[in-house]
């Protein structure tokens, strides 16, 4: 469902003291290690991590799929797919992100597509249902429910990278857990788990988790983690005995590896880009903070304006409500059917709501500027991100860039510049 929103000729006071500040581009330095070759690094775990392999042969293997954001992604899934074929399985593929891509069958395979998983890719059967199994209860009474043909299957691989979530903190966040109880849960259990309120995610995910580990035929996981320049750092194939420990401690290695802004506060944050495949809020909450959720380190910003949506979200807008403004263009590229049921399944309906939306990038960063408190608006401090999984190279006003230029982690890499709008008012990319 897409709205045709007009124009909006909203009358502001004091727009004219407005004066957008030059920008100056700056690399950010951040540790730099990843594993080269990662799916030979996988294929080695597999070997030496597995060692009943006789198990496998003739067993039905499901693998969950679903994880955004991951490089080398296809080549993950397909080597895993390999190493079980030449154990003798057959295993298949079943898209494991909850209530995501609609909430239907058909469009988490199309969104898996996206991705370069498809039965051709992978060589396997992908096996999409919303058909779950309730395989118990927690002891609050909340039923946990499974893939239908996960929890059928004579084994479960759990893949999933672990990374902090932009809603709750705790032991275990988004992760080996999280995938097995919401992820593999599909669109009910999903939803059954965020009606009861991220409040409790900290004790309800771990929970949840264990029971998954319990009464469905887990076998493995491969659990990753990503550096600040989201290429990989750590993989690691855990046995089953073990996922719950591993994935405490790489949440911790992913917190300590997380790209934050080199200074702690700014005016106005320009962000190009948000959508699912960023994170669950569409940016993540734990490099800019929001006005519901300021986690330590992460940028403070009076308002943040986003350009628009990834191509990877298929408009998706989920957490478009949680920022101060966007363009005509933006909100008219939402599906916003999909992404009130997103927010509904999270519980979440501030993060559907409608920001102001200017005509254009223009007036939508002049709205910015002149609704903060306490500045000069000739004088402002911006910053321009692509998107929060992009952190390395960045813009940020000129008054900024002389606050940064001291630091060995910050390099400086243009003169200042105008900000370059073309005929209609939006940003040249």
């Amino acid at each position: 469902m897409y709205i045709d929103f007009p124009v909006v000729n909203a009358k502001m006071e004091g727009l004219e003291q407005v004066v957008l500040p030059k920008m100056v581009k700056i690399r950010q330095k951040y540790d730099p290690f990843q594993i080269e070759d990662v799916p030979a690094h996988l294929r080695k775990e597999m070997e030496e991590k597995i060692k009943n392999k006789d198990f496998y042969a003739g067993k039905e293997i499901a693998i969950t799929a679903g994880s955004r954001g991951i490089p080398f992604y296809q080549e993950i899934m397909k080597t895993l797919v390999d190493c079980l074929k030449d154990w003798g399985a057959k295993p298949f593929l079943v898209p494991s992100m909850g209530s995501h891509a609609g909430g239907t069958a058909e469009g988490q395979v199309e969104m898996l597509a996206t991705y370069g998983i498809t039965e051709e890719s992978m060589g396997c059967p992908i096996r999409a249902t919303m058909d779950v199994v309730e395989v118990g209860t927690l002891a609050d009474g909340t039923p946990v429910y499974c893939d239908k043909y996960a929890y059928h299957s004579d084994g479960i691989v759990v893949v999933n990278k672990i990374k902090p979530h932009t809603s709750f903190k705790g032991p275990h966040e988004s992760g080996l857990l999280k995938m097995l109880c919401i992820g593999l849960g599909k669109h009910k259990g999903a939803a059954t788990m965020h009606m009861k309120g991220y409040e409790v995610f900290d004790r309800l995910i771990p929970e949840a988790g264990a029971l998954c580990l319990e009464k469905e035929p887990v076998l493995f996981a491969v659990g990753l983690v990503q550096n600040a320049y989201d290429d990989i750092s750590d993989l690691e194939v855990i046995e089953k005995d073990r996922i719950v420990e591993r994935d405490a401690a790489l949440l911790a290695i992913a917190k300590d590896k997380l790209a934050r802004f080199k200074f702690p506060d700014t005016d106005v944050l320009i962000i190009d880009q948000i959508g699912k495949n960023i994170g669950g809020a569409g940016f993540d909450p734990n490099v800019v903070a929001r006005r519901d959720r300021i986690y330590p380190g992460a940028l403070v910003s009076q308002n943040i304006f986003v350009r628009g949506l990834t191509e990877e979200t298929h408009h998706n807008a989920s957490g478009i409500g949680t920022i101060e403004v966007t363009t005509l263009r933006c909100v008219r590229d939402v599906d916003w059917a999909i992404t009130w049921t997103n927010m509904m399944t999270a519980n979440f309906l501030p993060g559907c709501r409608i920001p102001c939306f200017a005509e254009n990038d223009r007036e939508a960063l002049r709205w910015a500027i002149r609704t903060c408190t306490g500045i000069d608006y000739s004088n402002a401090r911006v910053v321009r991100i692509r998107d929060t999984m992009h952190m390395e190279e960045i813009q940020v006003s000129e008054n900024l860039a002389k606050e940064l230029q001291s630091r060995d982690d910050v390099e400086i890499l243009s003169e200042p510049f105008e900000i370059d709008f073309d005929a209609d008012g939006y940003i040249k990319d």
